[in-house]
């Protein structure tokens, strides 16, 4: 088997979304959201990226960015 990348292209605002998402679920215990253990390492991996390329947590205004940013991705009605 080669080491084929697969590339995902998120808007910012959905990066933070999913960002945010992310580190939630792995604050939870992930066997009992996540029934394969094999998943758990991409969902790391993509969490760990996103965290290394978004404004941190702990930034004054992250709060208002997430906010912003789930009501530009909410469908409208």
């Amino acid at each position: 088997m080669t080491d084929d990348r697969v590339t995902i292209r998120l808007t910012a605002d959905e990066a933070l979304v999913l960002s945010h998402w992310l580190e939630k679920l792995q604050m939870t215990d992930l066997s009992r959201v996540v029934d394969d253990p094999a998943v758990w390492a991409p969902v790391h991996r993509i969490a760990g990226t996103l965290d290394k390329t978004l404004p941190a947590l702990f930034a004054p205004d992250y709060a208002q960015r997430l906010e912003d940013a789930r009501a530009r991705l909410r469908p409208e009605g």
